[in-house]
């Protein structure tokens, strides 16, 4: 009888041979007949393709398509006969496997759920009894007997064989019993009993544990219940709801239940001696791979560890420089150890091939002293020292463990007793061991932390405590655990079977699939697809858990992407490597970027150059960092580099990757820890610093040897000094090296046009003016001699001057040709005349040629006319006077306004007094139309002698002192009647008028900003009241800011274009309207009020002589009634600044409070004073107070 999974049906088997299927409630729902000849509904169908003998038979050749088909043996002897049923996962399918009655031989038949059979087995010799279908559905686990093996095999649901694998028997030494896969298709258990019966007439039993990966089936543990018939296993079965629980039922009555969990088992060690092992259980081999040395794909391995019993328990020695040792636990109670070979191996064997790493070689064995009860009694076994062993047995309860402490015994040193026994209050799951620390820490079954003080005379179980004493349990149960130091205190990391990661009882993740601790560092992979990288020491469990939440920057090397599925192998101690495991069982190394930056470091500060510079090469990483990382060290172990590096060509591929950038800032950032600080920026750019730096250090030691990396040196400057590396080259040419290993010029040239372009090349090679040289570079090139030889010609027919300026008026290097035109003749003169003109080289022109020469004047002249057209007459009239064209320059010198330089050439030239007299009046009427009435009046009166028309111009320029003096000394009264007087009533009406019309704007400007500063304070606070303390606009309602609820006007110049100076500035005028309702309305405002304040304030001297004036003539009321008028403005207004401008406004940082606030606002405005925020662009604009003058003395007494 069997149950479906889901339990709605129930399949019997009946003496007659017939199936029944029955519902729940035991109503018949069908019976068929087991044996039937149709071979059911998914009979292959032939479609008559080829014949048998043409068929393609894989790895039994051409004589399989004429054997003969034997006929079926039938079943052992020992088979019970009883057909065996079995169901798949899902209930939709059954078999049944049974005796056929005509070929004695067994046979399996498929049924649907319904009772109707869908496919029989093909004919098996020797097929037995077991059959288990794997939950997953895929396949159908039974065994068969070979004539020279016992195999398990497997059959699909169309009852075609697919797969097997060999039991570690002989052919008639032991029996399957039952096949039990577990509840996720996982592990497949075999219980066998042996065929044949012992002395004592008693046979023995064994549950084998057999897992699957990349095709291969492993033996991972094997429980040998032994002879005694009463702990014989009578019932054995897969807990349904934890898939790695095993349940055993003794004939003792005795009930065990076992517990396992997956784990690597990898080596412990953290230095370059550790090879990194891990070692994978195979029966009665231990696998081992050294992934320093090599990765070698499962299931094959560096090399095999052959032993005499099945191994059930593989664990390292946890032991600084010795981690490479292992010790095997095997199912017969022994404990095998293994160490590396101390003899000196070859490094290549007979037949030439490099032995990449040593087996390990059998050192002792040591048998257990201890009585197992049951099989794998003793489990968790840990190598402590030389001569210690830990493991963990049952308790005298079934709620305890009992810690063994091992060592050899005394009278037997291979023989391994019990040095003392700790009782723990729980069930032992799982035990880990750190041998920085030497910590031992436990964790119970409810996911409690012990701690095992081993080293004393009494060993003893302690809680775990943190720092601050308290005791710390992990929340949960976890599968896999390891100790780590985070901010120099010791955690114990747990991953639950749930991907829940703990520090303690903190959870630091709740995706990861996979975690190894190495080296300080934290190494995750996440089901995400990603691997992370932490370096613990830097940071604490918050940081941590912020770090493994955050989905990193695009500079972050903490993060990568891996493969879907990736599981964590191994890590390679000091080194960069991560050893990952694909799903489908395949492996992958990877070199982490924290890793890798943080083991480059560490190359760098130690100034193993040659080291970092590999690494970085195979893995692609800019190679600016060696300099980046400490251009103070790096500079001043130059001579280091070169010597670790001793290579041209890798030279050269530092110079040539030179970049201006920092690599340290950019794209690797360096750690907080970090005790390097980035170089302040000096004067130099870092390439040329560097190419100066490496090049002065390999002229000192060899220039012969590195030629090629000095001229990289000149060719990767920020400008590239190719003329001095031709130079070089042609000097190679000349003086050709005898030093072996030496350079040729040909060579040295060929690598250059590596470097630069061939016409680049060509160019300077012209500008050396040796020809030979440019004869070397153009063969070099892909030119057609056409191109270049009549040119060359050319130039070699010319004087030596005229020559260079040819090449440097082709290359474009004007100054240059400038200077050997110069040294030309004075033939040539009108074609540098012309080429001065063209490229506006006046002023080197200048200094080429001596002031008293004819050339000089010419170009003097040449450039007067340039800077009149660049409207600079009279820098051009000081060229023409001091060259000695006084004509020109006075025209230049009038038409600039110059008059005193003017003067002094008319009277130098000299002109006639008529001529001068009517230069002075021209002269006066340009600088009255400038408004520069006093320098006008001194040209009218002491060059024109028109004292009248001077007197006039001051009057008009309010120039009253003056005016009166020349009224004096010409004896002028009649003028103070005629017209002084009136313009002085006329000056002060145009005041009056002028002061009251800023004054009535001042009044309504300022009380226009008081009514917008009003509004906008209403509409922050209703705005605070609204949404509260935290709501993300408050800050837009400050004191300074644009936004006005109810305003008519948008803030429509928020996306203008400022891409010129000029557009910005019509942006801002745009912006700083004085309209009403306008988004920056008090802004205008403030602006317009700061305008008129210094208007007026300017006024304080010209007020002051009107006022001396109006005295002097008696106009004392008009006088007094403007004194009045300006002392007012200028009082209003400085009373007016603190209003205008607050000192809040400028450093809005106070609390808001008053009659007016809310709690809401008070709230908002004490949050914005603890966050003090930047200040926006707008705040920034604020206009500051004007500043008034205060210290100018106006007012006249004699007025008061």
């Amino acid at each position: 009888m069997s149950w479906s999974p889901d339990e709605e049906l129930v399949a019997l088997t009946t003496g007659q041979e017939t199936v029944i299927m029955m519902t729940k409630d035991f109503e018949p729902i069908n019976e068929v007949g087991i044996h039937q000849d149709d071979f059911g509904e998914g009979k292959f169908i032939t479609v008559g393709w080829g014949k048998k003998e043409t068929q393609f038979h894989g790895s039994e050749g051409k004589q399989a398509a004429q054997r003969k088909n034997q006929e079926v043996q039938p079943a052992a002897v020992w088979d019970d006969r009883r057909p065996r049923v079995t169901w798949r996962g899902d209930g939709q399918l059954f078999a049944v496997s049974a005796v056929c009655p005509q070929t004695g031989a067994r046979k399996v038949r498929v049924w649907n759920r319904e009772g109707v059979l869908q496919a029989t087995s093909e004919p098996i010799n020797g097929l037995e009894q077991a059959l288990c279908w794997k939950p997953s559905g895929s396949l159908i686990a039974s065994t068969q007997r070979h004539p020279n093996k016992h195999s398990v095999v497997f059959m699909e649901k169309n009852g075609l064989l697919h797969g097997d694998f060999t039991l570690p028997f002989s052919k008639d030494h032991a029996k399957v019993k039952e096949l039990l896969w577990n509840s996720d298709s996982a592990v497949l258990a075999v219980w066998l009993e042996d065929m044949t019966a012992g002395e004592d007439g008693q046979v023995n039993a064994y549950i084998q544990l057999w897992t699957v990966g990349n095709y291969h089936w492993y033996l991972k543990q094997s429980l040998d219940f032994g002879r005694d018939p009463q702990k014989a296993p009578v019932c054995v079965c897969w807990d349904p709801e934890r898939p790695l629980r095993l349940h055993v039922v003794t004939r003792g009555w005795t009930c065990i239940t076992y517990d396992w969990g997956w784990t690597t088992e990898r080596s412990p060690g953290l230095d370059a001696a550790d090879n990194a092992n891990v070692a994978v259980i195979d029966g009665e081999k231990v696998l081992v791979t050294t992934f320093r040395q090599c990765v070698v794909p499962p299931p094959m391995c560096s090399f095999e560890l052959q032993l005499t019993s099945p191994v059930n328990q593989v664990t390292f020695l946890c032991k600084p420089q010795r981690t490479n040792q292992l010790s095997a636990f095997t199912a017969d109670g022994n404990i095998s150890v293994y160490s590396q070979d101390s003899g000196e191996q070859p490094e290549k064997t007979a037949d030439g091939f490099r032995t990449m790493s040593s087996p390990l070689v059998l050192q002792k064995t040591f048998r257990l002293a201890v009585l197992q009860e049951e099989p794998l009694a003793l489990r968790q076994l840990l190598w402590l020292d030389d001569e210690l062993f830990v493991g963990v047995r049952s308790g005298l309860l079934p709620t305890s463990s009992t810690l063994l402490l091992l060592h050899p015994a005394q009278d037997a040193t291979d023989t391994l007793a019990v040095r003392s026994e700790v009782e723990v209050a729980g069930v032992v799951v799982s035990m880990v061991h750190c041998s920085q620390t030497g910590t031992v820490a436990l964790q119970l079954e409810d996911g409690q932390i012990k701690k095992l003080l081993y080293e004393g005379p009494e060993p003893s179980v302690e809680d775990w405590r943190d720092s601050s004493g308290c005791s710390i349990n992990f929340p949960v149960p976890c599968v896999q655990m390891a100790l780590c130091s985070i901010s120099g205190e010791e955690y114990l990391l747990g991953l639950t079977d749930r991907s829940h990661l703990y520090a303690g009882d903190t959870e630091l993740a709740s995706n990861v699939s996979s975690f190894a601790v190495c080296n300080d560092f934290l190494i995750i992979t996440t089901h995400s697809h990603t691997c992370r990288c932490l370096q613990l020491s830097t940071l604490s469990v918050k940081a941590v858990q912020t770090a493994l939440a955050s989905d990193g920057g695009q500079n972050d090397e903490t993060l990568r992407r891996v493969e879907r599925g990736s599981r964590i192998v191994t890590v390679v101690p000091q080194d960069t490597r991560v050893i990952l495991q694909m799903p489908r069982g395949n492996l992958e190394t990877v070199h982490h970027r924290a890793l890798l930056l943080a083991q480059l470091r560490k190359w760098l500060d130690s100034l193993r150059f040659k080291e970092a510079f590999d690494c970085m090469r195979k893995l692609r990483i800019n190679l600016n960092l060696i300099y980046d990382h400490n251009p103070k060290i790096f500079l001043e172990n130059i001579l280091t580099f070169i010597t670790q590096l001793n290579s041209i060509n890798h030279i050269n591929l530092f110079l040539t990757e030179l970049k201006e950038e920092d690599t340290t800032s950019s794209m690797y950032p360096r750690p907080e820890s970090s005790l390097v600080q980035p170089q302040p920026a000096s004067g130099q750019k870092k390439v040329d610093v560097v190419c100066d730096a490496l090049r002065s250090a390999m002229e000192s030691m060899d220039p012969n040897k590195f030629c090629l990396s000095i001229l990289t040196t000149h060719v990767k400057k920020t400008v590239p000094e190719l003329e001095i590396a031709l130079q070089k080259v042609h000097e190679l040419r000349v003086n050709r090296p005898e030093a072996p290993g030496a350079v040729s010029a040909e060579e040295a040239l060929k690598y250059l046009l590596f470097l630069v372009n061939v016409n680049d090349l060509y160019e300077h090679s012209l500008g050396t003016y040796d020809f030979d040289l440019v004869l070397m570079v153009a063969e070099k090139s892909q030119k057609d001699p056409k191109e270049y030889l009549p040119f060359l010609n050319m130039l070699k027919s010319l004087d030596p001057n005229y020559q260079r300026y040819t090449i440097d008026k082709h290359l474009k290097r004007y100054r240059k040709a400038l200077l050997h035109l110069s040294k030309c003749g004075q033939e040539h003169f009108p074609e540098a005349l012309q080429l001065v003109k063209e490229q506006k080289l006046y002023s080197e022109a200048l200094r080429l040629y001596a002031a008293d020469k004819a050339q000089y004047k010419a170009l003097s002249c040449a450039y007067a006319e340039h800077l009149v057209e660049q409207q600079q007459a009279e820098q051009a009239g000081l060229l023409l006077w001091r060259c000695g064209e006084p004509a020109s320059a006075l025209q230049a010198f009038a038409s600039s306004s110059s008059w005193r330089n003017a003067i002094c050439v008319a009277q130098q030239m000299p002109l006639p007094p008529d001529q001068l007299a009517l230069l002075a009046r021209d002269l006066a009427e340009k600088l009255t139309e400038q408004r520069r009435y006093s320098e006008a009046a001194l040209l009218l009166d002491q060059y024109a002698k028109d004292c009248e028309e001077a007197i006039l111009a001051l009057i008009t320029g309010a120039v009253w002192e003056e005016a009166l003096r020349l009224i004096y000394m010409h004896n002028r009264q009649d003028i103070t009647e005629t017209n002084l007087k009136p313009a002085l009533l006329d000056a002060v009406s145009a005041q009056t008028v002028f002061l009251d019309a800023q004054v009535a704007t001042f009044t309504r400007h300022r009380s226009r900003l008081a009514v917008v500063r009003e509004q906008k304070e209403k509409a922050r606070l209703s705005m605070l009241d609204e949404d509260g303390p935290d709501c993300p606009d408050a800050e837009l309602y400050s004191e300074a800011s644009s936004v006005m609820t109810g305003s008519k006007y948008s803030q429509s110049n928020s996306r203008i274009s400022s891409r010129s100076s000029k557009n910005r500035r019509k942006a801002e005028r745009k912006k700083l309207s004085l309209k009403e309702g306008s988004p920056m309305e008090d802004r205008a405002l403030m602006y317009a009020l700061g305008e008129i304040i210094t208007t007026v304030d300017k006024m304080r001297e010209e007020v002051h002589n009107l006022l001396k004036a109006l005295v002097l003539f008696q106009f004392d009321r008009q006088a007094e009634k403007l004194q009045l008028a300006y002392e007012e403005a200028l009082q209003m207004m400085e009373a007016a600044v603190p209003e205008v401008w607050p000192e809040g406004l400028q450093n809005n940082q106070a609390p808001l409070t008053g009659p007016n606030s809310t709690a809401n606002s008070i709230m908002a405005s004490f949050q914005q004073q603890q966050q003090k925020p930047v200040a926006s662009q707008q705040d920034a604009e604020v206009p500051t107070p004007p500043k008034m003058r205060n210290g100018v003395k106006w007012k006249l007494t004699v007025l008061k």
